[in-house]
């Protein structure tokens, strides 16, 4: 059969060996089909490495690695033919070996990721010397060097302490901890204003620190909120603070986060259809007030759904208060209630956009009736988490749904790694067309990871690792930087880096650290605690002043399945330490005269595979 393109290209494929028969080399692709690549004399191979390892070449062991069942990466020409498309292979990426798991399934993969890009941020953003968030600028290009330009956007900050600390509670380096206190700090001081009238707390969106004096702005700069006050701003200006928190009980942090959360429910919140308004006026505070235009009278899934991942459920594990799980629970319902189509012959992607009375918006602005790949995974990765904590069964029935459904309408099959933005509806041809373009940005990894890899750990369908263990492939093959360090924004569909525009930067008002640190984080916890069922070992240092509800330091890493991890041992100051609650995971602070360091080690009830 004749291809159906008469130019060459080139492209990659992911796959598993099925058999090797000569230079021909036939993969089953990660939803099944069989794709035959051809060695040539100059193929050349190498395996997969964690960010500031060595190249580990590979060419001298391809005989030995092309064994049945080994995942790799080939990528070359392909060539149309008068028998269909002919792959050369002048590339293999070796992730497994024979007979050998996943790297990244190894324990320490991704602390020692972490690792490394908390120290590529830490360089960019304040040298060697002492930090000084005066110098903090939102964005840096893939160097690591700053622009010009002088912005400094609170979220970005935010996110960066997030990275910092989450650093911190993986590694112990003190060095992290101190730019996740002091850029806490630097947002209480200078980007947070606190309306005593209202008896709540918020944040601006920046401050332009060219010239003598600091200019703020409140209202977002940035084009679909310009103007505005958007709910998504606000809930990721406590990402950093709610994990600073955390590990230092620090009660001036506290005081910002519940002033904040008070802000979420007086003005944000509509207490007569649920859920949260995804703007607010920057005079009145008001969701219906006809100067936010497009954005007036609207609901969203960050505003809504974006509570639960950046801050709402680490609050939650941190203090054990239950305002903090009802509004968890409050958020979840509203999305299994009305995100989703009703019936079996709706769009297997949720809905993003709404009206006030919940009605689906699709004719806002650029997401007109299309879906966010990332977004549908995110409700999947965190509906799992909340079962964990308050279980129903339409929350792991809709986790369920969408854990199934999205290999086949979100994932690139040929491949590897998770899409974009696709239209809901599928058009007459078959397919969920692409919004705009086939590239794969490195949040949207993130969510299928942590999706999988959670609801693996939990019970869910057999596949689900294997999808788990196929994105991370994917992630740790493409989006790492081994040349100038951390991770890049967007890869083309076969893995290359897209440096155009803001996608070439590292820092943005869309990419500081969190998600990646996000991912290095939970993906150590879920892979150790749950699927390997090794133990972990995490740092925290609370303050003289710390403030935790009964004076209980709280260290359960994530809402976690009741009874399949507890609280093995404690040490503090490195003395072991016997007054914690196992099950639990709470560690009782002694009164001590100096500010101590409490490293505890968790460990899985059921037995290590």
């Amino acid at each position: 059969m004749k291809a159906e393109v008469d130019f060459t290209f080139s492209d990659s494929v992911a796959g598993y060996v099925q058999e090797r028969i000569g230079d021909r080399l036939r993969l089953r692709t990660v939803d099944g089909r069989s794709v035959t690549v051809h060695l040539t004399a100059t193929t050349y191979a190498h395996q997969l490495r964690n960010l500031g390892e060595p190249y580990r070449d590979a060419t001298g062991r391809i005989d030995e690695l092309l064994q049945p069942g080994v995942l790799l990466f080939s990528y070359g020409p392909v060539y149309p033919t008068a028998d269909g498309l002919y792959f050369q292979a002048t590339q293999l990426l070796f992730v497994t070996e024979p007979d050998g798991r996943p790297p990244f399934e190894e324990s320490g993969w991704w602390t020692r990721q972490l690792a490394q890009l908390a120290r590529f941020y830490r360089r960019s953003q304040f040298g060697t010397g002492p930090v000084d968030f005066a110098d903090y600028r939102t964005d840096i290009r893939s160097s690591g060097e700053k622009t010009h330009r002088q912005v400094q956007e609170t979220d970005t900050i935010s996110r960066l302490v997030y990275g910092m600390a989450t650093a911190y509670l993986l590694t112990g380096d003190e060095d992290f901890l101190d730019v996740a206190e002091r850029g806490s700090q630097y947002l209480h001081d200078h980007l947070r204003y606190a309306d005593t009238a209202e008896d709540v707390v918020y944040w601006y969106h920046g401050v332009d620190v060219e010239g003598p004096r600091e200019q703020r702005y409140f209202a977002s700069e940035f084009g679909d909120d310009y103007r505005a006050v958007p709910a998504y701003e606000q809930i990721y200006a406590l990402v950093g603070l709610v994990q600073t928190y955390r590990l230092t009980g620090d009660p001036t942090l506290l005081r910002d986060i519940e002033g904040t959360v008070r802000l979420f429910e007086k003005f944000f919140r509509d207490t007569r259809l649920g859920g949260y308004y995804s703007h607010v006026d920057p005079v009145e505070l008001d969701p219906h007030h006809p100067s936010l235009g497009p954005n007036a009278s609207r609901k969203n899934w960050n505003s809504v759904g974006d509570h639960a991942p950046a801050y709402l459920i680490n609050l939650y594990l941190a203090t054990g208060d239950g305002q903090y799980l009802d509004m968890l629970e409050h958020t979840f319902d509203m999305i299994t209630t009305h995100l989703p189509d009703p019936g079996p012959d709706g769009s297997p992607f949720v809905n993003e956009r709404f009206h006030a009375d919940w009605t689906p918006d699709h004719h806002w602005g650029w997401q007109q009736n299309r879906a966010v790949v990332g977004h549908n995974l995110k409700i999947a990765w965190n509906l799992t988490r909340m079962q964990s904590m308050r279980p129903k069964p339409e929350y792991r029935n809709l986790a369920e749904r969408i854990g199934r459904t999205m290999p086949a309408v979100g994932r690139d099959a040929q491949r590897g790694g998770w899409y974009d933005m696709v239209e809901r509806v599928a058009d007459e041809r078959g397919p969920h067309a692409f919004a705009w373009h086939d590239r794969k940005t490195w949040w949207q990894q993130e969510q299928a990871i942590l999706a999988y890899l959670i609801m693996a750990g939990t019970g869910h369908d057999a596949d689900f690792l294997r999808h788990a263990d196929e994105a991370s492939a994917f992630y740790n093959a493409f989006f790492l930087d081994h040349d100038e360090g951390a991770v890049h924004f967007t890869v083309l569909a076969e893995g290359l880096p897209y440096h155009v525009g803001n996608e070439r930067l590292k820092g943005s008002h869309a990419m500081s650290m969190y998600h990646k640190a996000e991912l290095c984080f939970l993906a150590e916890v879920y892979t150790r605690l749950l699927i390997r069922r090794e133990p972990l070992t995490l740092w925290f240092r609370p303050r003289l002043d710390a403030e935790f509800p009964g004076g209980k330091l709280r260290v359960a890493p994530d809402a976690l399945p009741p009874g399949r991890v507890v609280l093995d041992s404690v040490l503090i100051d490195g003395t072991p330490y016997d007054d914690f609650d196992a099950e639990a995971m709470t560690v009782t602070l002694p009164n001590t005269p100096e500010r101590v360091t409490v490293k505890v080690r968790l460990r899985a009830t059921e037995p290590q595979r």
